[in-house]
């Protein structure tokens, strides 16, 4: 079964509520007219109802009907997830005032939803900017324990007769967000890669953490830090199968690996590969992208306590209703009800 068919087929089976704050931006509304009539969630549009239902109807979507639609200009929406803002923020010396108009910014209200516990994932971006559709994760729903640090992980689908992965599948982080990760920061987007691997992916991890060096062959800070994130990796997940420093052909190629590494527990068969930048990550996964004709799926963001992910503004309905589907895919993941994973 193909990745999309089986996360269809995951999401279906466990439908999730997901919000989607551009409620009257017609690609949303096309791609959530579809994800109503496949039966894949529960969807919440953010937005006057009219307007959403006039534009509908423009559109010939008859599904949207069915959606739950919040309107932020609605007094009683903001006197309701107002106060929860206040107290998440108040630390940070936000007033009343202050939180009574971030709550009536769509992307903001989506996220307090979620962490009310009345949704269950957030899907922007068609309209909005990364740093606007982040900012408001990052300060209403935060990270997962244990990770300070979101990431933007890459399914990168292979096709056949390239024996790389599992089930033709790699998984390339972080190619998003973080552009010069720390050693603690490295360890936690490997942490979390892992976690999109299962979750996603549907494969057990195997995680390289890649490197110039291959097991001390070459020295300096820079192999130095990616030495230092596999201990901390192996102290956060001590069950992970995970190694490093490897560069990329000791990672991937097994008869490469049993001579630059034969000690290594992933023995050349890594599926996901954790680069030391930002820089290096997103030329890499552009590169082989390209110049193997190979699909790309993402960014998937990662390590934030309930899923958001993030469209591109020139993206298509068929992009953003197969973000919905991966996004409910991650809800389930991190609610611990993914289906077994494939070794």
């Amino acid at each position: 079964m193909k990745l999309f068919d089986r996360l269809t087929e995951v999401a279906k089976s466990m439908p999730q509520r997901i919000v989607l704050p551009e409620g009257n931006e017609s690609r949303t509304l096309t791609a959530a007219d579809r994800i109503i009539e496949d039966g894949i969630a529960e969807i919440i549009l953010i937005g006057d109802p009219k307007e959403i239902h006039a534009f509908a109807d423009q559109l010939h979507l008859p599904n949207i009907k069915k959606a739950t639609i919040v309107n932020p200009a609605d007094e009683s929406v903001i006197d309701k997830y107002a106060p929860l803002f206040y107290e998440i923020r108040k630390n940070k010396g936000i007033t009343m005032e202050e939180a009574r108009l971030t709550a009536a910014n769509p992307l903001y209200l989506g996220c307090l939803m979620v962490k009310n516990g009345e949704a269950d994932g957030q899907v922007a971006g068609a309209m909005n900017t990364t740093g606007n559709v982040l900012r408001a994760a990052f300060q209403v729903i935060k990270t997962q324990p244990g990770i300070s640090v979101v990431s933007g992980a890459f399914l990168m689908l292979l096709p056949e007769g390239l024996n790389f992965g599992t089930n033709g599948i790699l998984v390339f982080a972080d190619c998003a967000v973080v552009p010069e990760p720390t050693a603690p920061e490295l360890a936690q987007i490997a942490i979390s890669s892992a976690q999109t691997a299962r979750n996603i992916a549907g494969i057990e991890p195997r995680v390289a953490l890649l490197s110039f060096s291959t097991k001390g062959s070459a020295k300096g800070e820079r192999v130095d830090k990616v030495v230092e994130a596999l201990e901390i990796a192996h102290e956060m997940e001590p069950n992970l199968i995970i190694d490093g420093e490897l560069q990329a052909d000791a990672a991937i190629v097994p008869s490469v690996c049993s001579k630059k590494a034969p000690m290594s527990p992933l023995s050349g068969r890594a599926n996901v590969l954790v680069f030391p930048s930002l820089e290096v990550g997103n030329i890499a996964y552009k590169l082989v992208q390209r110049l193997g004709n190979i699909e790309a799926v993402g960014p998937l963001l990662q390590g934030l306590a309930a899923p958001v992910n993030d469209l591109s503004r020139g993206c298509f309905p068929e992009d953003i209703y197969k973000t919905i589907i991966m996004t409910c895919n991650q809800a389930i993941g991190l609610k611990g009800k993914t289906p077994e994973v494939d070794k």
